[in-house]
């Protein structure tokens, strides 16, 4: 009997032994292709030979020091590493743990801002309905999802969700891609002037939807409108690029392809590549300014935020994708897998949808096709999906509740992005068995 409190009580989980590529191993032998990088978590796969030589020297050097009473060089060096990468508008990082904290971290700083700027007055956060943020109670208040939600809600703070950009569901027969984004972006307008514009701290969203939705982009021109409304307002924008961010999309940050950006981003996954518990939040000057202008420090902390070690997975990750030009891989193979999942299901029967950006795609399942009609909640195709491809020695990321949080299933795909052609085709190739046997499609 396991003493490990798991996700899942009565999960019989395989144990993992090692790993190589794209690859992992289990105690049984068996090899499964990670094609959703855990949870869009292992960019360069794993046991990538130049971070765990990157993280041997920092172990001889120094393991941890407790940021209250030092900095520490590699923490420094990635810190000028995020900024040099960064779009103009960047230009300072705060490290922590992982994606949750992250999120956490980017509400509190919003806050203080605007209590240093004398506009203590702001309280609200506006975010999306069918998004995720994170799992601790501020994050979790944030995030829209209504199944993450439901049994913590006396514990959350009040915030306040419009429709997320979600075209295959929200867009009108007689409108365009355009004019369906500036709709539902001008909920924005209506709900801060509902609030009062002098009240609202942030607007949070993710800038490709992650788990809750399945690798929903936003349409052109959506989030250059929402830009506009926050700066109308004063409203922060925080982009959460957790999942989507540091080159999963096809450029270091998604939102470089929306030609916008936000006053803060909150990053992890891809940041670390798995290799150690990392993320960030990247912020623009004048958030940095205001607290320099007003109390002189940012009243929030965390035992682990700047550690030696994390810092040194995360460089050294970056590093790799930088001098392996790996973005310019995510852009062709994230090409030719949306290709070949239209080619593969573009015609079946309970696929609806296939979309995404660059090494980030999502497959939306339905009834049937025609009416986009969910299927029955009760029988979680998603989970059986995933049996299925495991057997294959496949691993994906499907998930319930795509429409609603109740309603709805996808299945999420992220592979590394040292992913090759022929590991492309057997993708979908074991993803379409998998597909086919849990919905006994002929």
């Amino acid at each position: 009997m396991s003493r490990l409190l798991h996700r899942s009580i009565d999960a019989n989980l395989p144990v993992a032994t090692g790993g190589r590529g794209i690859e992992l191993f289990d105690s049984d032998g068996k090899v499964y292709i990670d094609a959703s990088g855990g949870a869009a978590v292992s960019c360069l796969g794993h046991n990538h030979p130049a971070v765990l030589a990157a993280l041997h020297v920092q172990l001889d050097k120094l393991a941890y020091a407790h940021t209250g009473f030092f900095t520490s060089e590699i923490a420094e060096r990635l810190g000028e590493r995020l900024v040099a990468d960064a779009p103009d508008g960047i230009d300072f990082v705060y490290l922590v743990s992982g994606g949750s904290e992250a999120m956490e971290a980017a509400l509190k700083m919003a806050r203080q801002y605007f209590v240093e700027r004398g506009e203590g007055r702001r309280r609200h956060i506006i975010a999306r309905r069918q998004s995720y943020h994170g799992n601790t109670l501020g994050s979790l208040a944030v995030g829209g999802n209504e199944r993450r939600r439901a049994q913590f809600k006396p514990l959350l703070v009040e915030t306040h969700h419009i429709a997320p950009c979600y075209a295959y569901r929200g867009r009108l027969a007689a409108e365009s891609e355009y004019q369906y984004g500036e709709r539902v972006a001008n909920e924005l307008e209506a709900k801060i002037l509902e609030l009062g514009p002098d009240e609202v701290i942030a607007f949070v969203a993710e800038t490709i939807v992650g788990a809750t939705a399945g690798a929903v982009p936003p349409v052109e021109g959506y989030f250059k409108k929402i830009r506009e409304i926050c700066d109308r307002y004063g409203v922060l924008l925080i982009l959460d690029e957790v999942m989507c961010g540091m080159g999963r999309s096809g450029t270091l940050h998604a939102f470089e392809q929306d030609g916008i950006v936000p006053d803060m981003v909150a990053i992890a996954k891809g940041l670390g590549g798995g290799y150690q518990p990392i993320g960030a939040v990247l912020l623009g000057r004048h958030i940095y300014e205001a607290f320099c202008g007003g109390s002189g420090f940012f009243q929030h902390g965390h035992t682990y935020m700047g550690h030696p070690m994390a810092a040194a997975a995360a460089l050294a990750v970056q590093d790799v994708i930088r001098e392996h030009r790996l973005l310019d891989n995510v852009v062709q193979m994230g090409e030719l897998l949306t290709r070949q999942l239209r080619d593969r299901f573009q015609n079946h029967q309970y696929v609806g949808d296939i979309r995404g950006r660059g090494l980030f795609c999502g497959i939306e399942i339905v009834s049937d096709r025609r009416d986009k009609s969910p299927l029955d909640p009760s029988r979680k195709i998603h989970a059986v999906v995933k049996r299925e491809a495991m057997a294959r020695g496949l691993m994906v990321y499907p998930m319930g509740g795509t429409i609603d949080g109740v309603q709805g299933d996808h299945i999420l795909l992220a592979p590394p992005f040292i992913v090759n052609a022929d590991q492309i085709h057997t993708i979908v190739e074991r993803l379409g068995d998998a597909l086919d046997d849990a919905l006994d499609y002929d």
